[in-house]
């Protein structure tokens, strides 16, 4: 057993910080002796480790206090989930650092990729903090939304690149994440859960139709016609969303030239159909000027 003054030469944790968490409820002492002391055992020195890397990436001791009481809490995966983000933390960082030792060596280095998403970054960890009931209650646990994160950051220069392309700058794209964002946790952007399975099989159905031959002339008026049916359906779905001012030039960008959504629809529809949708999207939007 360790006393409050112990603890906080052990672990740097100031003695009012110690008597606060008591206080709040966020680390209560194992027991207080005779004399009034505080006493922690080894199992309340981890649980204040994991509290300090919880408050390393920037939660509030309330947000601290709600994940920990959880019944659901698993230290394994939260330990993980902690890793992932401050070795995100730290990769931005060390590359910051890098960028600012040649700089000082007097090299230009006209290089700004590791600025790019880091607005973009911050504002959804500002978001996760302002609102955590809202982001369990939609998808289920905060870890959720960390592997989310973790999935951008391994992604970084992709989504960037579809930014840009998409929303004209990563700022416009922030912006419009954080918006839809917010929908999404007041279920504004969800359908009732009966028409879900209807919307993903009438899309199905019109890219089954739009592919059904390949070898048919992308601008002919029955596949421009379904073409027209599919826009309309994707814009009434997209209602609400802010999908950027590029979104159909972006889309047959992807369908002609991302390796990974090519693969995935030819093998869904027919080896060459990711080619046919967007060369069949590129000839109405040159008629139509989406």
């Amino acid at each position: 057993m360790r006393t409050v003054k112990q603890v906080s030469l052990l672990t740097g944790v100031s003695v009012r910080a110690l008597q606060f968490y008591d206080e709040i409820g966020l680390l209560r002492p194992t027991r207080v002796n005779d004399a009034g002391y505080r006493l922690y055992d080894d199992d309340l020195l981890e649980k204040l480790q994991q509290i300090l890397f919880f408050k390393e990436l920037d939660f509030t001791l309330s947000e601290i206090k709600a994940f920990m009481d959880n019944p659901q809490f698993d230290k394994k995966s939260v330990f993980e989930k902690q890793r992932g983000l401050i070795q995100m933390k730290c990769d931005r960082l060390n590359a910051l650092l890098g960028l600012l030792d040649k700089l000082i060596k007097g090299e230009k280095c006209m290089d700004f990729k590791d600025f790019d998403m880091s607005d973009y970054f911050r504002v959804m960890a500002n978001f996760k903090r302002t609102h955590t009931d809202e982001i369990i209650k939609q998808l289920g646990s905060i870890e959720d939304f960390d592997s989310i994160f973790l999935k951008m950051n391994d992604n970084e220069a992709e989504i960037t690149k579809m930014a840009i392309k998409e929303y004209g700058s990563v700022e416009n794209y922030t912006k419009a994440m954080e918006k839809n964002f917010e929908k999404f946790l007041s279920g504004k952007l969800l359908p009732p859960k009966s028409e879900v399975d209807d919307l993903i099989e009438k899309g199905e159905s019109i890219t089954k139709r739009l592919t059904a031959d390949l070898s048919k002339d992308i601008a002919s008026s029955d596949i421009q016609g379904i073409v027209s049916e599919m826009v309309s359906f994707t814009d009434d779905v997209n209602r609400g969303i802010d999908v950027g001012d590029s979104y159909w030039p972006f889309m047959v960008e992807t369908y002609l030239s991302n390796p990974v959504f090519t693969e995935a629809t030819d093998k869904k529809y027919g080896q060459g159909a990711a080619r046919f949708i967007g060369l069949a999207l590129k000839e109405y939007l040159d008629n139509h000027h989406l």
